[in-house]
C-alpha cells in the first residue's frame, strides 16, 4: 500500500510542472487574444493602440486599457475594453483623455 502511495506521489509531482507550464501557456495565449481583440475594437477611436491587459481578467471577462493617439487628433487617449470569454468579442468604452488616464505598456 505504501508503495502505491509513493508511486502516486511521484507521478503527481512529475506531472505537476507540465500542468503548471501549460497553464502559464494558456494564460499567455489568453492575454494575447484579449490584446488583439481590444486593439482591433479600438481602431475607430485609437490609431496604433497598445493594450495593457489584466493578466487574468474577471470570471467572465478579459479586461484591458487601450491607449494611443486619437483618430484624427494629436492627443493621446485611452479606452477601457472588456472581452467576453465565452463569445470572444471585445467592446470598448468611450475615450478617456490622456490627462485623466495614461497607461505605459512597456513595449
Amino acid at each position: 500500500m505504501k508503495t502505491r502511495s509513493a508511486l502516486a506521489a511521484i507521478l503527481i509531482s512529475v506531472g505537476a510542472p507540465a500542468v503548471h507550464a501549460s497553464s502559464d501557456d494558456a494564460w499567455s495565449e489568453f492575454r494575447t487574444e484579449v490584446d488583439k481583440a481590444c486593439v482591433s475594437a479600438a481602431k475607430g477611436l485609437i490609431e496604433k493602440g497598445e493594450a495593457l491587459v489584466d493578466p487574468f481578467g474577471s470570471e467572465s471577462y478579459g479586461l484591458a486599457v487601450v491607449s494611443g493617439k486619437a483618430v484624427g487628433a494629436k492627443v493621446t487617449i485611452s479606452a477601457i475594453c472588456v472581452f467576453d470569454k465565452k463569445t470572444k468579442k471585445a467592446e470598448i468604452g468611450g475615450e478617456i483623455s490622456g490627462d485623466r488616464l495614461m497607461v505605459k505598456t512597456g513595449k
